[in-house]
């Protein structure tokens, strides 16, 4: 059974990061609009996307905790003696969902606020202009003068190896996890699989990593891959990388049985408790009306102009969706950038190399701009400053001051390229970073900027020094 709506002048199809960020943004700027989510009536769950329920929000709490665990046992290096200290995993999944809570009904205000209409259930395109939502009570179909999709994604599988939620963990089950296994298997050394390795190792889980691409965090620059192996190898956490999963099978005791190929073409063989896949994700563009309109996809992903549209007149798409990195503030960023561009307002393409990417584990992970070897690809002059934060005065007052920060930048004109941290707090410290790129900044702007004393960011102040060899503290 249909029902009439009134119209719209957009319809947002997805409440993660991207969609509700698109609908505010258009409801400022005076559209009437409606947000599409099949699981907005869902118990426990309700608006935010996967990030807020199955992603960032939920692991970083995690990681905070044990984050917290791992400095209360070394407070005794800070003159604070303590004893008894141990993990109480119910209460870090009540301070967890706690927090996604919180995070849910701020974006129910935010919509209230904004007076943006919210359907649950399951939003289809049936015309670029129309939208049906369907619900266990019916359908309902909504008039529109455009459409922003932001569907999101979800896990991948292996092709030999799927998820089932027992045993073979994806992050969407781990993140609803009540307990803590004795040891695990993590697939896949990306900012996931390395978050969940760092995490689970400090609350006491016996980890092994395994990539199969010649490093861990691949996409960062190749010292901080180095950096990060030897951290985590130094902190229990075994480490493979050349290394493929080949077979996942379940032992007389309800163990599994992991084999694998080395580097060298050896086998390696674990038992543990769970395997975790972090393999990636894949659009959900499937069962949303795209074949049927004609729009555009390569390899399951939406194509897409810098200002978000498709080819479909009327049809834009963000987040992950979109062949653009996985990233929350990406998502919001296209987010704003459609309905600027459906308002009709001067909005500006995402340049996809000033695009932060953070990861959460211990030491923590943050980039911008381009790696050494991505500069010298580009055919930069390449030039390169780095400082360790263990010099500085405030690191020697953190619980870990392991890492650096690297800066790259070109010889002629000395403008910053890139900047690769890797240490406490760096994904706070990112930031200047990309205000640095947005400016076109060259490494002796940033030197003369005063950096305060003592803080972790006159790290990136020496870095900048330390390109051209007059760095005062190296």
């Amino acid at each position: 059974m249909s029902t009439a709506s009134p119209a719209y002048d957009v319809v947002v199809l997805g409440s993660g990061p991207g969609g509700y960020v698109a609908a505010i943004r258009c409801a400022q700027l005076g559209l009437k609009t409606a947000v599409v989510e099949k699981d907005a009536k869902t118990p426990g769950i309700g608006l935010g996307g996967t990030c807020l329920h199955r992603g960032c929000i939920p692991t970083k709490a995690m990681l905070k905790s044990a984050t917290l665990l791992d400095e209360t046992r070394h407070a005794a290096d800070f003159g604070v003696r303590t004893s008894g200290v141990e993990l109480d995993f119910p209460a870090v999944v009540k301070f967890r969902d706690k927090v996604v809570i919180k995070g849910a009904r701020g974006v129910e205000y935010l919509m209230k606020k904004n007076k943006i209409d919210v359907y649950a259930g399951w939003g289809m395109l049936l015309a670029p202009t129309r939208v049906s939502v369907a619900t266990s009570e019916g359908t309902t179909v909504l008039e529109t003068k455009n459409v922003i999709l932001a569907t999101g994604s979800v896990p991948r599988d292996l092709p030999f190896l799927k998820a089932d939620g027992k045993k073979i963990l994806n992050s969407d089950h781990i993140l609803k996890s009540t307990s803590i296994p004795k040891s695990m298997l993590v697939i896949g050394s990306g900012a996931v699989g390395s978050e969940f390795a760092s995490c689970y190792a400090r609350y006491g889980t016996k980890t092994v990593l395994v990539e199969v691409l010649p490093r861990l965090l691949p996409i960062e620059d190749e010292e901080i891959s180095k950096e990060i192996e030897k951290s985590f190898k130094k902190k229990g956490i075994e480490c493979w990388v050349k290394t493929g999963v080949k077979t996942v099978t379940e032992n007389p005791d309800g163990t599994l049985h992991v084999t694998a190929e080395t580097a060298d073409g050896k086998e390696k063989a674990w038992d543990v408790e769970n395997v975790l896949l972090a393999v990636g994700r894949r659009p959900v563009t499937e069962g949303i009306g795209l074949a049927e309109l004609g729009v555009k996809t390569e390899r399951g992903y939406v194509v897409v102009d810098g200002f978000q549209r498709t080819n479909v007149p009327g049809v834009y798409a963000i987040g992950d969706i979109v062949m653009m990195p996985w990233l929350a503030h990406v998502a919001s960023a296209a987010g704003i950038v459609a309905a600027e561009a459906i308002a009709g307002v001067d909005t500006h393409p995402i340049n996809l190399d000033q695009i932060p990417g953070c990861t959460y584990c211990d030491p923590e992970v943050a980039s911008i701009g381009l790696s050494e070897a991505k500069a010298k690809e580009r055919g930069h002059d390449v030039k390169v400053g780095r400082f360790n934060f263990m010099v500085l005065a405030k690191s020697a007052m953190e619980h870990t001051n392991e890492g650096f920060v690297k800066i790259v930048s070109e010889k002629k004109y000395d403008q910053i390229l890139g900047v690769h941290i890797i240490g406490p707090h760096a994904t706070e410290l990112i930031a200047e970073a990309g205000a640095l790129l947005r400016c076109e900044a060259t490494t002796e702007e940033m030197i003369r900027t005063i950096h305060a004393h003592p803080t972790l960011s006159e790290a990136m102040h020496e870095a900048a020094e330390a390109v051209n060899g007059h760095n005062i503290h190296g």
